[in-house]
């Protein structure tokens, strides 16, 4: 799947997107057929003069949208995503313009409007506009590194371009900043104005598709800001000062601004962390690494916590890499989550296939595996089912344990991996994951110590207790998962491991019988006696088998 489709942390199923999206959207367009009316009804167009309303409302959306900037960057700069780095920038210029524009209400600092603080704010939409749409742009690799490098450079070129307008605006020069002609309407700032408008549709564009496929709050909050401000360029071209037209392009950005504040607000309290808010703007790359990074940080909390170890140096390393304190937060009550849910259900799988599953996910899938020569090991309790008959079902139960508690620890002497229990029997395989040149050897010394530790439990109970018989085999299997999606395990098939079912039945009561290709292995390692030829179920020739002696 490309990663720029991914959804993380969905919040909006995106096959709603369509139903729930676009009716709202399309109120959009209700904010150009009052500029139509107003256009084609100058009557409705009134004039209204006040002069500390405008100055305070201008003044609050630029620091709405100087906030807006600043939470941005914070982002971007955490993260390292280049997207995040322009649209701050797009958002900046906005203010910063803006907050000139506000300074321009006649009685702030001067005493009439100054050209320089009048056009103020469609220069910042403009350059805005260029910002967003190089936003939309595919900026991953080189291109998104150039942005990176030169985050630094935009932001200090942007904030010298607002203190040379203000400085310019406030003393006059050039001459013609200290008149104010209505040059809104003016054809060469026309022409302006339909670029900026083509690239907020161009930005608005791009960010209603990444909605579509990522369904975040702040991604479609984003969208309806873009079109508003496109709405606002439009108005301000045709708009009349201090009248009704005039006065809604004010309104437009202010709506604008507030619906990305909005929407971030959401994305903060859904997520928890400043890094989290801005989660659907990132880019596929910096969504990658951001997984990577989570996935490495959850996993070395979980790992010390596991080991007793102190989280106070990975915490810090977090910060570091600019993780917030709610990130922090979460990052350990989920390793400690993990910890609690890994130690729930790691003893139901053997432990060497839950380590290489941990390294290589891709070991965990259905069918995945190889073909290795292993041995298996068979151990079943000889007259269990006797006992069972004559005892309590708690009692049979409290017997297994037992004898698990001592055998278990005998086969992980050896590193054996345990398949499965069957009851009064389970299932050993050497060789399986990790390489074990000596894997017949292993399972010898195996056999040997369950048959002891058995023993030496029925010597310290009052009445008769079952012991193991037990079959080893070595020959190729295939070692992998099975399964289904629902539910799987690891298992070694193939003839070796139903060839050394079937030498159980031969071994009697605190016996140990091996196949051929086993003693063949042990080379002397232990003493034994060969057997007469075994018929087994499923052989059609007689099978040698060797009997391991004390």
């Amino acid at each position: 799947m490309d990663p720029e489709n991914r959804v993380t942390m969905t919040t909006i199923r995106a096959a709603d997107l369509p139903r729930l999206s676009l009716p709202w959207l399309a109120l959009l367009a209700l904010p150009m057929a009052g500029l139509v009316v107003l256009i084609a009804r100058p009557q409705l167009d009134l004039e209204w003069r006040h002069q500390p309303s405008h100055f305070w409302l201008v003044l609050l959306v630029a620091v709405v949208s100087l906030a807006l900037a600043y939470l941005t960057n914070e982002a971007a700069m955490r993260r390292g995503d280049a997207r995040l780095v322009l649209i701050s920038l797009a958002f900046g210029a906005s203010a910063g313009f803006l907050g000139l524009h506000a300074l321009a209400t006649p009685g702030v600092l001067l005493p009439s409007p100054n050209l320089g603080f009048v056009i103020a704010t469609p220069v910042g939409l403009t350059i805005a506009a260029v910002l967003a749409a190089a936003a939309a742009l595919p900026l991953g690799g080189p291109d998104g590194d150039r942005v990176l490098r030169h985050a630094g450079f935009l932001r200090g070129s942007l904030l010298a371009a607002l203190v040379a307008w203000g400085a310019a605006s406030i003393l006059g020069f050039p001459a013609f900043m200290a008149h104010a002609a209505p040059v809104e309407v003016a054809p060469p700032f026309r022409l302006i104005a339909v670029l900026a408008v083509a690239l907020y549709v161009f930005a608005a564009w791009h960010f209603l598709r990444l909605l579509a496929r990522r369904g975040r709050p702040l991604l479609f909050a984003i969208v309806v800001a873009l079109i508003l401000l496109a709405e606002a360029m439009v108005t301000v071209v045709f708009s009349r000062d201090w009248h009704l037209s005039w006065w809604e392009w004010h309104l437009l950005m202010a709506l604008a601004f507030a619906a990305v504040a909005f929407g971030a607000r959401i994305e903060y309290r859904r997520e928890g962390s400043l890094t989290g808010a801005f989660g659907g703007l990132y880019l596929a790359g910096t969504l990658e690494r951001l997984d990577r990074w989570h996935a490495e940080a959850l996993s070395d909390l979980a790992s010390a916590q596991a080991e007793g170890r102190s989280i106070d140096r990975i915490l810090d390393r977090l910060r570091v890499d600019g993780a917030t304190t709610e990130e922090l937060a979460l990052l350990e009550h989920a390793g400690a989550e993990l910890r609690r849910v890994d130690d729930l259900f790691r003893p139901y799988v053997p432990r060497q296939f839950a380590d290489r599953a941990r390294s290589d996910p891709a070991q965990a899938r259905i069918g995945s595996g190889e073909e290795r020569e292993v041995t298996v090991l068979f151990a079943d309790l000889s007259g269990f089912t006797s006992y069972s008959e004559r005892h309590a079902p708690t009692e049979v139960v409290g017997l297994l344990n037992t004898v698990w508690t001592a055998a278990v620890p005998v086969v992980a002497a050896e590193d054996g991996l345990i398949e499965n229990f069957t009851g009064d029997g389970l299932l050993v395989i050497f060789n399986a994951v990790d390489d074990q040149p000596d894997h017949p050897r292993r399972a010898a010394r195996v056999a040997v110590g369950l048959r002891d530790a058995v023993e030496a439990l029925g010597r310290q109970r009052p009445e008769a207790m079952p012991s193991f018989h037990i079959a080893i085999n070595t020959g190729p299997a295939f070692v992998g998962t099975v399964g289904t999606a629902g539910q799987r395990s690891f298992a070694a098939i193939g003839d070796t491991t139903n060839l050394g079912s079937r030498l159980l039945g031969a071994a009697g009561p605190g016996e140990i019988v091996v196949g051929e290709a086993t003693w063949a292995q042990l080379g002397g390692f232990v003493a034994g006696v060969p057997l007469e030829p075994l018929r087994l179920k499923g052989k059609r020739e007689p099978v040698q088998a060797w009997r391991l002696e004390r």
